[in-house]
């Protein structure tokens, strides 16, 4: 042993018996609770309660947390005796208001299903709210508003939010993607559980992605709705990605002849229509609803595209019949949307865990090159920066950057089921597509005409069913006759 190695551990002696438990005393526990987050269904068996961790397992002297968690238990006779854990996407999104509708879910007839709440969430103990970022979107979203304050107002936003939350003695380097896998690898050893499934939607599908490289032993099965890659840097092609997806859905109007028939060469005037209002913004008047007085808005591409990326799956259909209405003059659509704006801020749920996340696992990926030639590069939407935070915020916000290894792709032989949506913009299909090389026991099924996270989507729930035929068979390729059905979307044409 070298004498640096042995000055290395004295020291850790040290700082350990002076500041309080090392790493190694600390255990974690689950302390059941009979207050819940959410009132749950009379008749459907569960354990709810809180799973204690160290915020940052990094620090030797970080204080303890708690993540709320539901363990529901099967409608089976004799279940299984895997469970699913499942936690949303986000990262900043609540798992627990899921707690309230498991009488919809298809996987307890046949096995426990845990919620877990990713730490810093809503319900979570404690909760990175930041109302200061949502007032500074409710301030730049004003008619009235100065776009050159716009940098200024967010900056100011991120940094107040930050020292009140450190004022809190919240130590923002302990909420990301590799603490809230460690939780999870807590919570099943806790448990006791010797094998279990995981379902994972959006940006959770990292955590499992993180799960399956470090702690892979007990995962039996694990299903990727709408997959984030760990080696993709998401903000240097979200414009490119948004672009794509719609594209695809105009031509598949162009190539339907009765919605090519109804709207003709679509998607040519929309997109040329997004390049003129982009040089020429359109204005829009709306009734602000607290003074009765009419507002103007001035909408330029980046904001009209939201025809589409404010449509859900349920909504596709009628996306064509929208954007039509639009280039002949009909703005109700557009006002109702911008009515919403005057609508007072939110607390900014979980935007401090977001920006904790996204500042240490993204943004020092990030091309700023790339960033800015995106901004730029396409004529319908110029100015809208692919950047979920700009790099200015990120560095007020202030967390180390994760290890070069958070940044590159994960390989596995465990049973994968990706699901993705066609026409999802946020996790494109391809991205699903590409990680299927190094998920050597993988499955990829595309929903034609959906978009995000198939899974949730409640007015058809084919890709829950096949998920849950999947953790019943991993080893088999999931298929069901509402697949088989699902075709090009039914465009409204009148």
């Amino acid at each position: 042993m070298t004498i640096k190695r042995l000055i290395f551990i004295f020291c850790l002696l040290i700082y350990t018996n002076t500041f309080g438990q090392s790493k190694s005393d600390f255990q974690p526990k689950f302390k059941e609770s009979k207050k819940t987050t959410h009132k749950i269904k009379k008749g459907q068996k569960y354990t709810f309660g809180y799973l204690e961790v160290q915020e940052n397992r990094q620090d030797p002297k970080s204080r303890t947390i708690e993540i709320p968690v539901y363990i529901f238990k099967s409608r089976s006779e004799n279940p299984e005796k895997d469970p699913i854990i499942y936690t949303v996407g986000g990262p900043g999104s609540t798992t627990m208001p899921t707690a309230q509708y498991m009488n919809y879910y298809k996987y307890l007839d046949d096995r426990d299903f845990i919620l877990v709440e990713q730490r810093g969430n809503y319900y979570a103990k404690p909760h990175l709210d930041c109302p200061e970022w949502s007032k500074a979107i409710y301030e730049s979203n004003q008619p009235y508003f100065d776009l050159a304050n716009y940098d200024e107002l967010f900056e100011q936003s991120a940094k107040s939010c930050k020292e009140r939350l450190e004022h809190k003695g919240i130590d923002l380097n302990g909420y990301n993607t590799n603490e809230i896998a460690s939780d999870i690898n807590d919570l099943v050893n806790v448990l006791g559980i010797k094998q279990y499934n995981l379902l994972t939607i959006s940006y959770s599908t990292k955590i499992a992605q993180v799960l399956m490289r470090d702690y892979p032993d007990k995962i039996r099965s694990v299903v990727m709705d709408s997959a984030l890659p760990l080696e993709v840097n998401y903000d240097e092609e979200s414009v490119q990605n948004l672009l794509e997806s719609i594209t695809k859905l105009l031509s598949d109007c162009e190539n339907d002849e009765k919605c090519n028939s109804t709207y003709p060469n679509l998607k040519n005037r929309f997109f040329e229509y997004l390049k003129e209002k982009t040089e020429n913004p359109l204005m829009v008047e709306v009734e602000n609803p607290k003074t009765g007085n009419e507002e103007a808005f001035y909408l330029k591409g980046e904001d009209l595209i939201a025809v589409f990326t404010s449509a859900s799956t349920g909504s596709v259909p009628n996306i064509p019949f929208e954007i039509n209405k639009i280039l002949n003059g009909d703005l109700t659509s557009v006002k109702e949307q911008l009515s919403y704006l005057f609508q007072e801020p939110s607390i900014g749920a979980g935007i401090g865990m977001r920006l904790s996340v996204w500042c240490s696992e993204e943004n020092p990926f990030n091309s700023i090159t790339k960033i800015e030639n995106e901004t730029k590069k396409y004529p319908e939407v110029k100015g809208l920066s692919p950047a979920v935070f700009d790099n200015e915020v990120c560095e007020i916000w202030g967390v180390k950057k994760v290890s070069e290894n958070e940044n590159k792709a994960v390989k596995s032989d465990i049973p994968v089921l990706f699901i993705s949506g066609e026409y999802d913009n946020e996790t494109p299909a391809k991205w699903a597509k590409s990680m299927t090389v190094n998920f050597t026991n993988s499955y990829h099924l595309i929903f034609k005409g959906w978009k995000h996270t198939p899974t949730t989507n409640w007015g058809n729930q084919c890709a829950m069913e096949l998920a849950n035929k999947f953790f019943n068979k991993p080893k088999e390729k999931p298929n069901a006759n509402c697949f088989g059905e699902i075709g090009s979307p039914q465009f409204k044409t009148e």
